[in-house]
């Protein structure tokens, strides 16, 4: 499931490979994807103009054009993923951008829960989780009673942390998802807020937030890659949670 890491990396390949050049074509006629412009309209504003740059706050992405043209949102959903000058896939290309060149961005979603969308709103965003401040992180992840993982995960408290993602950063923290997020200390709160920039590169590096080091354990019979304790589960927040009883108390 695209979480930041998979953002950041759609992000750096349309700066890499997609600015500058201009719109001749856009595919806009899957209308639940690009709701709620109908079919023609995302096209009527960006065709002749360029891309100027590539943006990102959690998993949300938006690209600005040239001129007083509108900005872009762009969000990958749960399986989707940026194309750029690769063949058409004419089943699960849901959204796409024809340039004068020849070459095509696309947004490729085998689910179709991916959104193209003009003038994205973002304002309701938290700060984005690679570069949130110690003091934003304490402020506003631990004045909550909810429980620290469900806590993490509201887009409005800190954007771009997904499920995969939060049982990493939680495990390589060392705490109890369950725990009320008021319940961290300001040195508590330090550490997560470390583990999770640090989860947060790495994964960047290596893929995507499924390259963490539990994931390969969250299943009925995994083990913490650390002690080997039989892992935990429950639903936390809605979503199931993974974490090491014996570590993360």
């Amino acid at each position: 499931m695209p979480e930041l890491p998979e953002a950041e990396r759609a992000r750096a390949l349309i700066a890499d490979r997609a600015l500058g050049r201009r719109i001749a074509a856009v595919e806009d006629s899957d209308s639940y994807v690009s709701r709620p412009h109908a079919p023609g309209e995302i096209a009527a504003a960006l065709v002749g103009r360029r891309l100027t740059s590539a943006n990102r706050i959690g998993k949300s992405l938006w690209l600005e054009t040239d001129g007083d043209g509108p900005e872009l949102g762009l969000h990958l959903g749960m399986a989707g993923r940026i194309a750029v000058d690769e063949e058409p896939h004419e089943r699960w290309d849901r959204f796409a951008l024809t340039f004068e060149d020849g070459g095509r961005l696309a947004l490729r979603d085998k689910r179709r829960l991916g959104r193209a969308i003009l003038e994205p709103d973002i304002a309701k965003l938290g700060p984005d989780a690679a570069e949130v401040t110690r003091a934003q992180f304490r402020d506003r992840v631990g004045r909550s009673g909810s429980p620290i993982k469900a806590r993490i995960m509201d887009q409005a408290v800190v954007a771009g942390i997904g499920n995969l993602l939060a049982d990493e950063i939680l495990w390589q923290a060392r705490i109890d998802p369950r725990r009320p997020a008021s319940s961290l200390s300001e040195a508590e709160l330090d550490r997560l807020r470390r583990a999770s920039r640090a989860a947060i590169r790495r994964a960047v590096s290596s893929g995507g937030a499924h390259t963490g080091a539990l994931n390969p354990q969250r299943e009925r019979d995994g083990h913490c890659p650390r002690c080997g304790a039989p892992l935990s589960r429950a639903r936390i927040g809605g979503r199931t949670t993974y974490w090491c009883p014996e570590e993360q108390r």
